[in-house]
């Protein structure tokens, strides 16, 4: 190996290229098996963000179920999640074009069989379950009306026909499941200002040949307990992830008790922003496959109901998305993940051996292992002398090195949600800047999920304020460490990071940067103009709107502009209807007003969430010239110079 050429951080010359970053952005989710054949969605940046069906049949061939250009993708709660069932030789999906349920008969082309709404999008579904005999789905379906947003549980025919309302009277709901026996159907429910990670409801019902139900029942659950995903296991019986013990926990539901088969310290859930989320998935012999977070990291194992012993099966995968198991095979299930040294993909894994078996990746890993970053979970002391938590990730590039008693400027990721936690797998985007000499710390500030309930509540009331001080300690911390450069410290984030990232500029000066991704810029904004079903997610991390409005514009980096001192990057997609553009073009109003040095890129067709290649390549790159122009140094490689106006 050649002598490393020493250079300043931030200016190596790295193998990842942005092209790179989002060519191998596909995602995957949704896996599914159709009796021995396994299916799953991929969303792929380069056909402009196009989620498409797949299947791997049993001999091992994969192919596209859906036509060249459709879109499996649903619009319920925005984030969507759970577009298809796909049974024999059949499939149902929901377009995204329409939001109409299509089936479609191998060798057809999909057909519509729900209603066309009076207006576009304006009924959606959501997470087909279909009954045994195959006559029924029973979906979530979301009205959007003059008198506003309609959310239910209906029946349709597999064949076509009007929906028919079965579970309405909440204000939302979810994760239907139907028993082997076709009779017995349960889902979730919860009402504002609850989140199903507060508090959910389960409901059961006996299901009628026809799709309609009787005597409908109320389990278990209340508006102080998160429940989530109920599942009926092969033999019928029916199990249920609470966190009532403070951690998401896996109990078996017994009439209208709820009895705990292992109870531990970690989660075994997570928080429903994905109606396809599953953590665990019944074997074919009775036993449960499941997955858990420990320290930041995913787990996998087999848990035996009769007994509550938990067995671990080893392997690299730290990051699990999604799981399911075979119906035939106790010993096969399938698993959307990744690990320090791949990219998210799926994967078959044999539980006997423990042997994992890759079925479908987006792109080969585009390092080689000399190369890659691995995250370093590491444990910090917050405000009031509480821990917090982040995973570090430092430079690594193996031609170059950085000038002796230079120290290279850091990264401060502030995750989306801001209830939800960052994970450990292979990210390009991360790694984009380790090989150019830049630190990251992906930061799991309180509010985050994976460290149980009282964590999971440190953010109740304190947005703007724990998640705030975790990033701004995370980075003090590692520059006191002598592990990053302290006057060098930038910060970004997305969605709910985005407002993170806001909050720091506005109310700190510790950061020389920042970079917001369709960033709330202010709370109140966002209370008066966002879905359904975040309208109240605010009531409980700041105060009920418009009651405590005081406490909102305390907490606004907008109505706060004056504390902005330091450059800063927006960028928004101009279809966003989560955080809508008018919160990125206000704040970029404001830092202007105020001779503040800023770039605004704005995409068209793009929502909440960048998707296209072309939008991923031109945000990376505008974020690299960025910080280069605020620290004085030129990357390496062909890198368009962004504006920046006021510099």
């Amino acid at each position: 190996m050649s002598t490393p050429t020493t250079a300043p951080y931030g200016t190596w010359d790295s193998p990842l290229d942005a092209a790179t970053v989002a060519s191998g952005s596909v995602r995957f989710g949704d896996v599914q098996f159709n009796g021995d054949s396994l299916v799953w969605l991929e969303s792929r940046p380069l056909e402009g963000g196009r989620s498409a069906l797949m299947q791997q049949a049993p001999d091992g061939e994969i192919s596209e179920i859906t036509p060249d250009g459709w879109n499996s993708r649903t619009l319920v709660h925005e984030y969507g999640g759970a577009p298809y069932v796909v049974r024999g030789e059949t499939a149902w999906t929901i377009s995204y074009a329409d939001q109409r349920v299509h089936r479609q008969d191998r060798g057809d082309d999909p057909t519509p069989i729900t209603p066309d709404p009076d207006a576009p999008r304006a009924v959606r579904f959501a997470d087909p379950e279909l009954t045994p005999d195959g006559r029924t789905l029973v979906l979530i379906r979301e009205r959007h009306a003059a008198d506003g947003v309609h959310n239910d549980l209906v029946s349709v025919p597999t064949t076509g026909g009007e929906p028919t309302a079965i579970a309405g009277g909440s204000d939302f709901v979810s994760s239907a499941s139907i028993s082997p026996d076709g009779t017995r159907l349960v889902w979730l429910a919860w009402n504002h200002p609850q989140m199903p990670w507060d508090g959910t409801h389960l409901w059961e019902a006996e299901l009628q040949p026809d799709g309609s139900v009787r005597n409908t029942r109320h389990i278990a659950g209340s508006d102080t307990e998160s429940l989530f995903q109920p599942t009926f296991a092969a033999d019928g019986t029916l199990y249920v992830i609470s966190d009532r013990s403070g951690y998401w926990n896996i109990y078996r539901v017994e009439g209208a008790d709820l009895l705990p088969i292992h109870t531990a310290a970690y989660d075994f859930g997570a928080p429903q922003w994905s109606l396809s989320a599953r953590t665990y998935a019944p074997l074919a012999d009775g036993r449960l496959a499941v997955t858990w977070t420990d320290g930041g990291l995913s787990k996998l194992g087999v848990l035996d109901p009769a007994t509550g012993d938990l067995l671990a099966i080893p392997n690299d995968l730290n990051a699990i998305g999604s799981i399911a198991a075979s119906p035939t095979d106790a010993n096969r299930i399938a698993l959307v993940a990744g690990g320090a040294t791949q990219p998210t993909a799926v994967f078959n894994v044999d539980l006997a051996s423990g042997e994992t078996t890759l079925v479908r990746a987006g792109a080969d890993t585009p390092l080689d292992a000399a190369n890659i970053s691995s995250a370093e979970p590491i444990t910090f002391e917050t405000t009031g002398g509480r821990d917090a938590y982040a995973l570090f990730y430092a430079p690594r590039n193996q031609q170059f090195t950085g000038p002796e008693g230079e120290l290279p400027p850091l990264v401060v990721y502030s995750h989306g949600g801001p209830t939800g936690a960052t994970t450990a797998e292979f990210d390009a985007e991360i790694q984009y800047w380790t090989t150019r000499g830049f630190a990251v710390v992906d930061v799991n500030y309180g509010g985050s999920t994976g460290y149980g309930r009282e964590y999971r509540n440190r953010l109740r009331g304190q947005w703007g304020i724990v998640d705030v001080d975790d990033c701004v300690n995370a980075a003090r911390w590692l520059a006191a460490q002598g592990r990053v450069d302290g006057e060098r410290l930038v910060i970004r984030g997305g969605s709910a990071g985005g407002f993170t990232t806001l909050a720091a500029l506005a109310f700190h000066d510790v950061f020389s940067a920042g970079a917001s991704y369709y960033g709330v810029a202010d709370p109140e904004m966002l209370a008066r103009d966002t879905h359904k079903f975040e309208s109240r997610y605010m009531d409980s991390m700041i105060g009920p709107f418009p009651e405590a409005i005081d406490l909102y514009h305390e907490r606004s980096p907008l109505h706060h502009a004056h504390g902005f001192s330091c450059p800063i990057l927006v960028l928004q997609g101009l279809e966003d209807a989560v955080v809508p553009p008018s919160q990125s073009e206000a704040i970029v109003a404001a830092v202007a007003e105020r001779g503040i040095p800023h770039a605004y890129l704005a995409y068209e067709g793009e929502q909440h969430g960048f998707r296209k290649a072309s939008t991923i390549i031109s945000a990376l790159e505008a974020e690299l010239s960025f910080y280069a122009q605020v620290f004085g140094f030129e990357p390496a490689g062909d890198i368009e110079r962004i504006a920046i106006t006021n510099l």
